[in-house]
């Protein structure tokens, strides 16, 4: 007992008494300690697993929203048909895409399992039971405008996308309520397949691209922070209808574009050590960390949901930045047509014949495609770096991205 001297005759006893307690004590605090150890783990697993736990995702469906970067065919089929030889290299026909071959997108698709996404705009030979795209080109965040249509801008907007979508699922809805035979089935998602799939975005060049052709640089800065505000405001309008998991791809480098750098003046202090336009870039800079913010703060505001912000841009650059090295031609060089004369999506007319535009030998040696849309080979290189998350905050891989950090 605490303050009372044990006799000489019982020392070597009270001492081994002493000892015994305080094995017994310290075997008694890790016995303890373990099970609270492994309590912990126990309801942190339980949280885990309602946040999205670990391991691949396994989604049903994919619903993308964008421009032409990520269009697998929606402007093709609402104005006009992109013809050859967009398309020729990996399906060897016209393909709805601004590319010789695939865009990420597809990649994306491939990596999940999924079949390529067919447009919601496309009436011919549509399945839509893994998906859909509502991607065209020429859309931008912002509805269209005046000033928007006149640079030539698609007026199918994010918001008409979204209301697209929303028209899609609530018809699925309705057609799995009245009964639908396996034929129909087979071709459209089920109801709740809505809640499990991955929403994907890949929107915002035309927008800064439209500032830079109509506005000075500072007004196109100060235009950011609305932009980004409607892309916020999309994602909630999403969540809203059930969607949950959220693959964000901010912008590229657009200041790299060939047809850009060749529509701008040449002047030094403007042009980095790629040869890529540094206001351009600035301000494509500028729109990404704002949009990582929103991204942020849409993940506070919706713990249910993940939300992987995808840096689009550092993939993009690193290729350009060291082109050679991976095996590809001039990184400012394209492949198909001439600069505002025969584009590449567009056939010329000359003495009553239309003519194609005419690509280049060897496609796969140049990141763009037409100096506006990156080539096959670029789209799949870029995928490569992207889809296993060593460009994303989180750095998650896409087949884990339903998973949701406990550090929100």
């Amino acid at each position: 007992m605490e303050g009372q001297r044990p006799s000489v005759g019982n020392g070597i006893i009270g001492r081994w008494k002493t000892a015994w307690a305080s094995r017994n004590s310290v075997k008694t605090f890790t016995i303890a300690a373990f099970f609270a150890v492994a309590f912990s783990l126990f309801i942190l697993g339980g949280r885990q697993r309602n946040l999205g736990g670990s391991g691949t995702c396994d989604f049903p469906a994919v619903f993308n929203f964008g421009d032409s970067n990520s269009d697998t065919g929606g402007k093709s089929a609402a104005f006009h048909r992109i013809p050859l030889p967009n398309g020729n290299t990996f399906f060897q026909k016209p393909s709805g895409r601004y590319c010789n071959g695939e865009l990420i997108i597809d990649f994306i698709a491939e990596k999940l399992g999924l079949p390529h996404l067919s447009a919601y705009l496309d009436s011919i030979g549509t399945n839509f039971r893994h998906g859909a795209n509502f991607a065209t080109g020429g859309s931008t965040i912002q509805r269209l405008d005046a000033r928007m249509f006149k640079i030539g801008y698609s007026p199918i907007s994010l918001d008409i996308q979204l209301s697209q979508f929303e028209q899609f699922k609530e018809r699925i809805n309705e057609r799995y309520k009245e009964g639908v035979n396996s034929n129909i089935k087979s071709k459209l998602p089920r109801p709740e397949d809505f809640s499990q799939a991955l929403y994907t975005f890949d929107i915002g060049q035309n927008d800064l691209d439209c500032a830079f052709k109509s506005m000075t640089e500072k007004q196109a800065i100060e235009s950011v922070p609305g932009i980004i505000n409607q892309f916020a405001q999309a994602v909630k309008r999403l969540h809203n209808q059930g969607a949950r998991t959220f693959w964000i791809h901010n912008t590229g480098p657009i200041g790299c574009l060939p047809f850009e750098v060749l529509d701008y003046p040449q002047q030094h202090e403007n042009v980095d050590q790629n040869g890529c336009l540094r206001s351009l870039n600035e301000i494509a800079h500028e729109f990404n960390r704002q949009l990582k913010d929103s991204v942020i703060q849409l993940r506070m505001q919706f713990p249910d949901a993940a939300l992987t912000y995808v840096d689009i841009y550092s993939a993009k650059y690193s290729l350009i930045s060291d082109a050679k090295h991976h095996g590809f031609a001039n990184p400012l060089g394209y492949c198909c047509g001439h600069h505002r004369d025969n584009l590449c999506w567009r056939k010329k007319t000359s003495n009553g014949t239309e003519i194609s535009a005419t690509p280049c030998s060897n496609p796969s040696a140049y990141i763009s495609w037409d100096g506006i849309h990156y080539s096959y080979a670029a789209n799949l290189w870029v995928a490569n770096k992207v889809l296993d998350g060593l460009v994303s905050d989180p750095p998650t891989p896409i087949t884990e991205a339903c998973h949701r950090s406990l550090n929100l």
